[in-house]
């Protein structure tokens, strides 16, 4: 496992900021914020992407019990579609930096792109999630978080089998959209099948 960098300035309260659910036909976009405490240390911190989902549940309940602040945030499809999938993950990580109760100087954000947030200075960091820890522990409560609001919301919708493909577009996907229509959790300004098949929105 690739050793991450605890900070990229180490002067700064940096905030680490990541997203979770950008590519799914349905549910929300969910985004979190992280402010470590550089006297707590976890060596399995990594992308959420290359955990296990018990790895990640695991570590989900570390990071809550032993960094600085954390918050969780998000923007539903119906805004998705108003703000663009771009536009409605920053602003779910504003939300997140919005709920964070510790000052802080600067933000890390996963990517290569950002809408600044007020004044404060950010870093754009390409695959950030697998360089540093607060981005890291970020993508983990984004992931985790969703994930289980996608259980939830399964549960009510059992027909696109959400609790097994959390609304990305697998195939099983497709083929729920295809036989039942979407549903109000469907991102509209997605293109939900192929094009070669036509769906009455």
């Amino acid at each position: 496992m690739a050793r991450l960098k605890s900070y990229h300035q180490k002067d700064k309260i940096e905030v680490g900021c990541d997203e979770a659910g950008r590519g799914c036909l349905a549910g929300p976009v969910f985004a979190a914020a992280v402010i470590l405490d550089p006297k707590k240390k976890n060596s399995q911190l990594d992308d959420s992407k290359k955990l296990t989902k018990k790895k990640r549940n695991e570590l989900k309940y570390w990071i809550e019990d032993n960094v600085l602040d954390y918050a969780v945030a998000s923007l539903s499809p119906k805004e998705i579609d108003e703000h663009n999938i771009l536009n409605a993950s920053f602003l779910a990580m504003h939300k997140a930096i919005d709920q964070l109760k510790i000052d802080f100087n600067s933000l890390l954000i996963d990517g290569n792109r950002f809408i600044p947030y007020h004044d404060y200075a950010h870093h754009c960091m390409i695959k950030g999630d697998a360089r540093f820890k607060s981005i890291a522990a970020a993508s983990i409560l984004a992931k985790t978080y969703r994930d289980h609001y996608m259980e939830q919301l399964a549960e009510e919708f059992p027909n696109y089998k959400w609790e097994k493909n959390f609304g990305y577009p697998t195939k099983a996907h497709r083929e729920a959209i295809k036989k039942y229509g979407p549903c109000i959790h469907h991102r509209k300004s997605f293109q939900l099948l192929p094009k070669q098949t036509k769906l009455a929105l």
